[in-house]
C-alpha cells in the first residue's frame, strides 16, 4: 500500500503543543476550544486491531484566543492503552475473537473496556471521554491529561451498552441518553442527567432482541429511539462456543423494518411506535417539534453493510466502494388517535450531518455535513452546508483535490443574530504535504476565512465539541 492510500488511517505516534500558523483572518469574536476524538493509534508493537473503530483513542485540542491557534493532542491513558504497550490490543468493536459469553460477563462483573475514542462531553463540570459502554474517561480539558474512570453507580437502572452520542438540550442544559442491558429480558434504559454520577429515570422499554444504535433524538417533549433492524438475539450470549468481532453477532432483519420509539420526556411513557421500510443510519443531525408532529432529520444508508466496509485492510487498499449516507426526513405524526410517519429525501452524499448548536432540539434550517460521492468511493473530499427549506447545497473543497475534510462543526456567533451567523470548523488531511490543518469557514456564504497549519497529519477521527468556556486563560 502507498503512504498516500493509507494516509489518515495511519498510527500517529506524536503528541505535541503548537503555535499554528494561521493563514487568514479569524473572527475577533471567536473564543474557546474545539476538541476532537478519535483513533490515533492502529499498531503498537507487533500487535495492532482491524477495524477503524478501534484505533486507540486520541484527543485534540484546538484553542482559539487573541487572534490565533494553539494545538495539543494526547493519548487517553487507559487501560486500553496500557494494554496495547504491553502488547495486546484488547477486543473491541468488531476487534477480536472473545467470546460472546466472555464478553458479557465482562460488561457486567469486570471493568468494561475503556478505549472512549468516540467524542468528548462535558456533563456538569466533567470533561469525559465517551465510547459506546457505560465506563467514561475523565480528562483535563486545558492538558488533556488523563484523569480517572467515571461511571454511574446510583439506583436508576443501567445496562451494558451505552449511547456515546448524549443529547443536550440548550434551554435546560439538560442531558439525555439511553443504555441497553442485556438479561432474562433486555430493555432500554433512557434517561436524564445534569451531572456525570446524578441520573433521572425516564423509562425502561423491554425488548426481545436489542437493537444497535449509534445515537438517537431528542425534542423539548420527546425522546425517539430509531429501532433499525440490525438486532441480536441475546440468547447468543449464552453460547460458549460462538467467538467473534461483538458486532458481528449482530444480523440484519429487513423485515423487521425500522421502528420509531418516541418516548414522552415528563411521563416517562412509550407514546408511539410507527415502523417504516427498513433502513440504517449512524447519526441524528436533529429533530424538532412542529404543532403535532416531530421532525427527525438523520443520515441513512441502506443497510448495515457499511460496518464491513470500514476494516483497516479494506479503507487503506481504497477500496471504499459503498452507497454513502442520505439526509432523509421523517415526520411522525402525533394526533392522540393515530400516528402516521412520512419519509423525504433531503439530499444525497451526506455523512456526519450537524447542526448548530443553538438550534439543537429546535427548528432548524442549515444542515452541515462532510460532501462523500454517491457511491462512495474515498474519503471525503468536501464539506457541505444543506439548506433543508430551499434544498440548496453549497459546497467547499481544495480546488487541487488533495485535501480529505473531517465532520463539520458549526460555532455560533454569540452576538449573531441568524442561525447562519458563525463559523464552520472541519480539519484537513492534506495527503501530498502529509499534515493537517484546522480551516475555519464563514457559516453563511462557506467561504475560508482561515486556516491554521499543524504539523502532524491526523488521522481520520469521529466527533468534536466545541466549549466556549475553554479559552486557555
Amino acid at each position: 500500500m502507498t503512504a498516500r492510500t493509507s494516509l489518515g488511517f495511519h498510527t500517529l505516534t506524536d503528541e505535541i503543543d503548537h503555535d499554528c500558523t494561521v493563514v487568514g483572518t479569524l473572527p475577533d469574536w471567536l473564543s474557546g476550544t474545539l476538541i476532537r476524538n478519535g483513533p490515533g493509534a492502529f499498531e503498537v508493537g507487533d500487535s495492532a486491531v482491524d477495524h477503524w473503530f478501534d484505533g486507540l483513542a486520541m484527543l485534540h485540542a484546538f484553542t482559539f484566543g487573541d487572534g490565533g491557534v494553539t494545538y495539543r493532542n494526547r493519548f487517553l491513558r487507559t487501560e486500553a492503552y496500557e494494554s496495547a504497550r504491553n502488547g495486546s490490543f484488547e477486543s473491541g468493536f468488531a476487534t477480536g475473537e472473545t467470546t460472546l459469553r466472555d464478553r458479557l460477563k465482562a460488561f457486567l462483573f469486570e471493568k468494561p473496556y475503556d478505549n472512549a475514542n468516540i467524542i468528548a462531553e462535558r456533563i456538569g463540570d466533567d470533561y469525559l471521554a465517551l465510547t459506546e459502554l457505560p465506563r467514561w474517561v475523565s480528562f483535563d480539558p486545558d492538558t488533556l491529561e488523563t484523569l480517572g474512570h467515571v461511571r454511574y453507580d446510583g439506583p436508576a437502572p443501567t445496562g451494558q451498552l451505552a449511547c456515546a452520542h448524549l443529547k443536550r438540550d440548550p434551554e435546560t442544559d439538560e442531558l439525555v441518553n439511553f443504555e441497553t442491558a442485556f438479561g432474562r429480558r433486555c430493555h432500554y434504559h433512557v434517561y436524564s442527567m445534569s451531572a456525570a454520577t446524578n441520573r433521572r429515570h425516564i423509562c425502561s422499554i423491554p425488548v426481545d432482541d436489542p437493537a444497535y444504535m449509534h445515537s438517537f433524538a431528542l425534542t423539548p417533549n420527546y425522546v425517539v429511539l430509531t429501532e433499525f433492524p440490525f438486532v441480536v438475539n441475546p440468547l447468543d450470549f449464552l453460547k460458549p462456543g460462538t467467538q467473534g468481532p461483538f458486532i458481528e453477532n449482530f444480523e440484519w432483519k429487513p423485515e423487521r423494518g425500522t421502528r420509531f420509539l418516541v418516548i414522552d420526556r415528563r411521563r416517562g411513557a412509550v407514546v408511539a411506535e410507527p415502523r417504516t421500510d427498513a433502513f440504517f443510519g449512524f447519526h441524528h443531525a436533529n429533530a424538532y417539534e412542529d404543532g403535532d408532529e416531530l421532525v427527525i432529520d438523520l443520515e441513512t444508508i441502506p443497510d448495515a453493510t457499511a460496518i464491513d466496509t470500514l476494516y483497516l485492510d479494506t479503507l487503506r487498499r481504497g477500496r471504499f466502494d459503498v452507497l454513502s449516507g442520505r439526509l432523509e426526513r421523517f415526520r411522525v405524526e402525533l394526533d392522540g388517535k393515530r400516528t402516521t410517519i412520512e419519509r423525504e429525501r433531503l439530499h444525497d452524499g451526506t455523512a456526519l450531518p450537524t447542526v448548530s448548536p443553538a438550534r439543537w432540539c429546535r427548528r432548524h434550517r442549515y444542515v452541515y455535513a462532510q460532501s462523500p460521492d454517491q457511491p462512495m468511493t474515498t474519503w471525503p473530499q468536501a464539506v457541505t452546508k444543506i439548506d433543508t427549506e430551499t434544498g440548496r447545497a453549497v459546497e467547499f473543497a481544495d480546488e487541487t483535490g488533495d485535501h480529505r475534510f473531517s465532520e463539520p462543526i458549526f460555532v455560533p456567533n454569540p452576538d449573531g443574530g441568524r442561525e447562519d451567523d458563525g463559523v464552520v470548523l472541519t480539519v484537513a488531511l492534506h495527503r501530498d504535504e502529509g499534515r493537517s490543518s484546522l480551516v475555519v469557514l464563514d457559516g453563511e456564504s462557506f467561504a475560508e476565512l482561515a486556516r491554521a497549519r499543524i504539523p502532524n497529519p491526523i488521522p481520520f477521527d469521529f466527533h468534536g465539541r466545541f466549549f466556549p468556556e475553554l479559552t486557555g486563560r
